[in-house]
């Protein structure tokens, strides 16, 4: 019979009690033990069951779990005596960051400061009898949200001082999605607040900590080591590239496909690898998003599950708002084709937007990109990744994001795609400067504007036409045709269907009087480059070419036919 299906269960011992669907992941423990390994930390993308995982090892060694070998029987790590009598034998110290999703740094660190409270309430046994000294016990009674940050940044520290008195033994330490709060402080303009804050509570936590056994951290990013672990020289940091844990988080997919026999779903192995197939970690290729399969198996039917289960908002800032290059590579990844770039795992937030590549390498971190290949520049001593969507699941993300950028106005915008299909020159220039007027502003970064809005606007824009047009057009941009490049293309995909070409341009006072101007600029540059000849080459003839000028100044547009 098959295993009940649970969503939204992290808790082992929950899942294992309701006798829910689980794929042993138990094997972890012992890689991880036998490693050696100081602190690690373990940097995978979201849903990929890092919580589940750091649950498990709390419930594997957790002293309050002494005499539950009953979680394990039947699962990996049991089969072997020697674990079987670590379980349940050191004190451990768990907690998550996850829900530390703030507006200001003031409210972070509140929310920090409570999770510590949460944990000294739950270790308050401590006070009792004479094991802490009077200073000792007035500062565990001190611990609560509205503590200095002082005290905040050394509570994990002391902690685990008390209860090596206590157990005499040294602590593990499970700190899970530890870089939420980092994330939301660069969301949140807070992020050179925050940064001094985390690196003194980690220093103190997993550095200078001598009632430290071991640690184990987990997140989607790799933060980088000058922001937070500058002072931190026992970490062993375990990326999307490295070969540690590699099948440890995410299903397999020998894994996946005896669960779709197991639920009786074996025809339907193709459409779920065409969806959900792609991730790669280290040297293990064809690994699948837990969340998007179990919801598969729940419902049995295809869906976004993956990429509709929290806030993108990140990733949509630095795509919505990046530079045209930036649009333009995302043009192509969702025309299909791969990007060449370099990509450094150490993420910094804060210069996100000025690192050239900073947000592919983002993009790789949280799994919305998977490596295809690589190349090594030996001249350079360089390596260059292949990059492209991980699979269509996040395709259909990506979409959804670009669509949301013109909600706004969403019927607004809806109508200028209908006045474009159907010609009507007039109907297109009050619709795109209501579309203008909504989302202009969008595009930029808002606190030290670019000088680069229009182009940021315009090419946000083409993203838009070609999710919207994808089933009617081939969308192509900035491409080489005839004498030059055009700006935007639409290759229609059926018969009787009008090619349309589309120039953009900016107003520029010391050339031009007025937008009209702008507009017969982009026109005869459409004629004198001959843009036309790479339709004309598809066997679309003359007649059914339609040329198109905008002209921008500021939110103000002007569209004229060719």
């Amino acid at each position: 019979m098959a295993q009940k299906i649970g969503i939204g269960w992290q808790d082992f011992e929950e899942i294992r009690k309701r006798d829910l669907f689980y794929v042993d992941k138990t094997a972890f423990i012992r890689e991880w033990w036998e490693s050696g390994d100081g602190v690690t930390l373990i940097a995978r993308p979201r849903r990929f069951g890092k919580t589940l995982n750091m649950s498990m090892l709390e419930k594997f060694f957790s002293v309050r779990y002494a005499r539950r070998g009953d979680l394990f029987e039947g699962l990996r790590i049991w089969e072997e005596e020697k674990y079987r009598k670590l379980q349940g034998t050191y004190p451990v110290i768990s907690l998550s960051f996850a829900n530390v999703k703030e507006r200001t740094y003031e409210e972070a660190v509140w929310r920090i400061s409570q999770i510590m409270a949460d944990l000294y309430n739950d270790n308050r046994f401590l006070l009792e009898g004479d094991l802490l000294s009077e200073e000792e016990k007035s500062y565990a009674k001190s611990i609560s949200p509205q503590m200095p940050e002082v005290a905040a940044v050394t509570a994990i520290h002391r902690l685990s001082k008390f209860l090596y008195y206590y157990y005499g033994k040294k602590v593990i330490i499970l700190l899970d999605e530890y870089d939420t709060p980092m994330q939301e402080a660069y969301v949140g303009g807070y992020w050179g607040k925050i940064v001094p804050f985390i690196r003194n509570l980690f220093n103190a936590a997993f550095k200078t900590n001598p009632y430290l056994e071991r640690a184990v951290m987990t997140g989607i990013t790799r933060v980088s080591k000058e922001s937070i672990f500058s002072d931190l020289n026992n970490l062993e940091v375990v990326t999307v590239s490295s070969e540690k844990y590699a099948d440890s988080f995410g299903f397999t997919e020998e894994e996946v496909f005896a669960a779709l026999d197991e639920h009786g779903l074996s025809d339907r192995k193709e459409e779920v690898k065409h969806w959900y197939d792609g991730f790669t970690f280290g040297n293990k290729t064809d690994i699948y998003n837990p969340w998007s399969i179990i919801n598969y198996l729940d419902k049995k039917k295809l869906g976004a599950y993956w990429a509709n289960t929290s806030s993108n908002s990140l990733v949509g800032k630095l795509i919505q708002e990046g530079s045209k290059e930036t649009k333009q590579a995302m043009e192509g990844l969702l025309s299909g084709k791969k990007l060449v770039v370099e990509v450094d795992e150490q993420i910094v937030y804060n210069q996100l937007f000025q690192k050239r590549n900073g947000v592919w390498s983002l993009l790789l971190a949280s799994g919305y990109l998977k490596v295809a290949g690589t190349e090594f520049a030996e001249r350079t001593g360089r390596t260059y990744y292949e990059l492209e969507l991980t699979n269509k699941e996040v395709r259909v993300m990506f979409e959804g994001m670009i669509r949301d950028w013109f909600a706004p106005r969403e019927d607004t915008y809806n109508d200028f795609i209908k006045a474009l299909l159907l010609g009507d020159v007039d109907a297109m220039n009050a619709y795109m400067n209501r579309v203008t007027m909504a989302t202009f502003s969008y595009f930029d970064t808002g606190s030290s504007p670019s000088g680069e809005e229009p182009e940021r606007f315009y090419h946000g824009f083409v993203l838009g036409l070609m999710v919207d047009l994808s089933d009617r057009y081939v969308l192509t941009s900035n491409r080489e045709s005839g004498f030059g490049r055009y700006d935007v293309m639409l290759e229609p995909r059926k018969a009787g269907d009008d090619g349309i070409i589309l120039e953009f341009k900016v107003f520029q006072p010391r050339k031009e009087k007025g937008l009209e101007d702008t507009v017969e600029a982009a026109l005869k540059q459409i004629e004198e480059k001959r843009y036309e000849i790479a339709l004309a080459e598809k066997g679309i003839p003359k007649e059914r070419i339609r040329k198109y000028g905008f002209a921008f100044r500021g939110k103000e547009v002007l569209i004229g036919e060719g």
